[in-house]
């Protein structure tokens, strides 16, 4: 899928887990949701981190740019040295590696374990980095259109506001994990949601998506599943845009409004 659908998905899966988490009696704080759908929504575009073309190369100008080149060749040089005599030959390393459910949650627990060992300073950097990448998803007319460092201070702004109301009693830095240290050991978890609500958009596709890598499937260990192929669509196609876009604001305020219902 392209980066708008894909930031949708993920803001509208976090918005769908406050929910479940509030009929199961522990409700988010607002400002975890709100914080979760952004961070959500931005790690949705991170797995393209192997395409140069792709939303999030755009986002950090040369840094991601060239971030993304490494990350591409970095995922070729696994998927050379992992595929089976089945798995076929490729010339880029998109799609493989940062696509797969194990990279996933590899992010994830890093990005907790930095929050949780970091200062204020790296708990605003993941904000960060979420929030620049949320805009560039779910604003991505505005945001192509506008210049890029209005794009980063608005996203460092953001940061700045949102860890500040975190941090005020009872406002959801402890939402989860309340020992000490361990605050915002939950960062991690929308990071994870979101790279797994892009590895199933993109399975749905025509290339399908090697999700659970490195486990083989059939005589292939890059598998990329996916729902039969008369049920797949083209990134950028009509059902894209005009079905799946609409379908995941509509659950996403669902599940926003059946979070906020209990709190």
């Amino acid at each position: 899928m392209m980066g708008p659908a894909h930031s949708l998905s993920g803001a509208a899966a976090w918005l769908g887990v406050g929910a479940a988490a509030a009929a199961a009696g522990h409700p988010m704080p607002w400002p975890v949701l709100v914080v979760g759908a952004l961070i959500s929504a931005g790690a949705a575009l991170a797995p393209d981190l192997d395409h140069k073309s792709a939303t999030i190369s755009r986002a950090f100008g040369p840094i991601s740019r060239v971030l993304c080149e490494v990350i591409d060749k970095l995922s070729h040089a696994v998927y050379k040295a992992t595929r089976a005599k089945s798995d076929p030959r490729r010339n880029g390393g998109h799609r493989t590696l940062t696509h797969t459910a194990l990279w996933a949650l590899l992010i994830g627990a890093g990005a907790s374990a930095l929050a949780m060992t970091g200062d204020r300073w790296a708990v605003l950097g993941i904000l960060f980095v979420h929030v620049v990448l949320a805009v560039e998803g779910l604003l991505w007319r505005a945001a192509r259109t506008s210049s890029d460092v209005l794009v980063w201070l608005l996203g460092a702004a953001g940061a700045w506001i949102l860890a500040g109301i975190l941090d005020r009693p009872g406002q959801g830095a402890d939402w989860l994990f309340s020992g000490p240290g361990q605050e915002y050991l939950w960062l991690g978890l929308p990071i994870v949601l979101g790279a797994l609500v892009h590895d199933v958009g993109d399975a749905l596709t025509v290339s399908g998506c090697p999700i659970l890598w490195p486990i083989p499937i059939g005589r292939k260990r890059w598998y990329p599943l996916g729902p039969p192929k008369a049920m797949r669509f083209r990134a950028g196609s009509w059902v894209e845009v005009k079905v799946l876009m609409p379908v995941f604001m509509l659950l996403g305020g669902i599940g926003g409004l059946g979070a906020l219902e209990f709190i």
